[in-house]
C-alpha cells in the first residue's frame, strides 16, 4: 500500500472526530474545519516520522490540539492589538433567531461555549476530546499522555468549574435584571 493510500484511509478513519475537537476548542465551525485539515497536512508532512506501534488516532489528535492551541495563542494576541472585531464579525454573520426559544437556546449555548473556553487547558482539552470529539477515557488518556485515572479528575473538575461557572454568570444575570427594574425568577424555577 502506498503512503498516499495509507494516509487516505486514516484520513476517511478520523477525520470526523479530528474536525469535533478542532471546532470545541476554536469555537466555530469553519474554524475547526480549517484547523482539521491543516492538522492533517502537518501529519502527512511528517508521516515518515509517525511511530507504526503507536496509535494513530493520538498522534494526529495530539497535532491538531497543538495546532488549535497556537491558533487560540495567535487570536489572543490579535485581540488584544485589535480588540473585539472578531466578535462584530461572528455576530453579523450569525445566522437570526427564529422566536424566543431559539434566542433563549442560542444563549445559553453561547454561555456554555464561554464558560469551555474559560476553562484553564489542562481541564478544557480533555472535556472537549470526551464531548466533542467522543473519546473515550483510553483514547483522552493516550492522546494527552495520562493515566486514564488523571482523565478522570480532571474532567470531574472541569465539570465542578463550568457548573460553577454557569451558576456565577446565571446569578450575575439574574442580579442584572433585578437592578433594571425586572423579576428575578424565583428560586427553584430553573
Amino acid at each position: 500500500m502506498t503512503k498516499e493510500a495509507a494516509f487516505a484511509e486514516l484520513y476517511a478513519a478520523h477525520y470526523r472526530q479530528v474536525r469535533g475537537l478542532c471546532r470545541q476548542l476554536l469555537g466555530s465551525t469553519e474554524r475547526g474545519e480549517d484547523a482539521a485539515q491543516e492538522a492533517f497536512v502537518r501529519a502527512y508532512r511528517a508521516f515518515d516520522r509517525h511511530d507504526p506501534s503507536q496509535p494513530f488516532i493520538a498522534w494526529i489528535m495530539r497535532i491538531a490540539r497543538n495546532h488549535c492551541l497556537d491558533v487560540l495563542r495567535r487570536r489572543s494576541h490579535e485581540a488584544k492589538l485589535f480588540g473585539d472585531e472578531a466578535v462584530e464579525t461572528a455576530a453579523a454573520e450569525a445566522p437570526a433567531a427564529d422566536g424566543l426559544g431559539a434566542a433563549l437556546t442560542a444563549e445559553r449555548a453561547t454561555a456554555v461555549n464561554a464558560a469551555v473556553a474559560k476553562l484553564p487547558e489542562r481541564y478544557r482539552v480533555p472535556l472537549a476530546l470526551a464531548y466533542y470529539a467522543d473519546a473515550d477515557y483510553d483514547d483522552i488518556a493516550t492522546t494527552l499522555g495520562i493515566t486514564r485515572n488523571h482523565v478522570g479528575v480532571l474532567l470531574c473538575r472541569a465539570k465542578q468549574l463550568l457548573r460553577q461557572s454557569l451558576d456565577d454568570a446565571d446569578a450575575a444575570d439574574d442580579g442584572a435584571t433585578a437592578a433594571r427594574g425586572g423579576a428575578a425568577p424565583m428560586e427553584g424555577s430553573r
